[in-house]
């Protein structure tokens, strides 16, 4: 057995368990073993008239459910915004859409999600506002701890996505979390979410056997 079939054999074996910590908290939860399972999942949660938005995320691009909303689903599209105050205006908007979609930076074992936001669209429509929220989570982003998800997601997670968009932060400069106070500084936000917020079930989420985003 090669390093990648073991990762995914661990994976199997953990990724129920996860998913029923998740439950006990009261998110809806599933673990798929693939992101081909987990997209035909992510689809059955969403109905076709659903206005679906969603926060930055390279695991639901790797997936295919970005594509899959935009071809299907009216939606909330920030990057189609032709001025900065349209984008505004159309994250706003996305607060009170049907469905929003959105990853994680970590989760933790026992059922809980750590995300650092830089807007903060992405972590206020996780809190309150869309009907459902849909996260998707490799399980990658597991850790065993609430402390090591939170260290994940200001050394892993914040200095890639600084990266990714070429803001100008020390962790970019030199890929280690500064605690900064710049004034482009991506982790303005920080939210623990240690259990579903409103309704039953109303946060979602779909943990996938494979490594999705960073």
């Amino acid at each position: 057995m090669d390093r990648s079939d073991m990762m995914h054999t661990m994976y199997d074996k953990k990724g129920p368990a996860v998913a029923k910590n998740f439950e006990k908290r009261g998110f809806a939860a599933w673990y798929c073993p693939t992101k081909e399972e987990a997209l035909a999942k992510a689809v059955s949660l969403i109905p076709e008239t659903d206005v679906v938005s969603w926060g930055g995320s390279t695991s639901i691009v790797e997936m295919g459910l970005y594509d899959y909303v935009k071809a299907h689903n009216p939606v909330l599209d920030r990057d189609t915004a032709k001025t900065p105050e349209e984008r505004m205006e159309i994250m706003r908007k996305g607060l009170t859409c049907d469905t929003f979609i959105m990853s994680t930076n970590a989760a933790t074992q026992d059922g809980q999600l750590f995300n650092i936001d830089g807007n903060g669209n992405r972590t206020a429509a996780l809190i309150f506002g869309p009907k459902q929220v849909i996260v998707i989570a490799g399980m990658n982003k597991v850790e065993p701890t609430l402390e090591a998800a939170i260290a994940r997601a200001r050394s892993t997670a914040a200095p890639i996505n600084a990266q990714r968009f070429g803001i100008p932060t020390p962790c970019n400069t030199n890929g280690m979390c500064a605690d900064c106070l710049s004034p482009q500084s991506i982790c303005n936000q920080m939210v623990r979410t240690r259990r579903n917020s409103g309704p039953q079930g109303r946060i979602k989420v779909i943990l996938v056997g494979e490594n999705l985003g960073y």
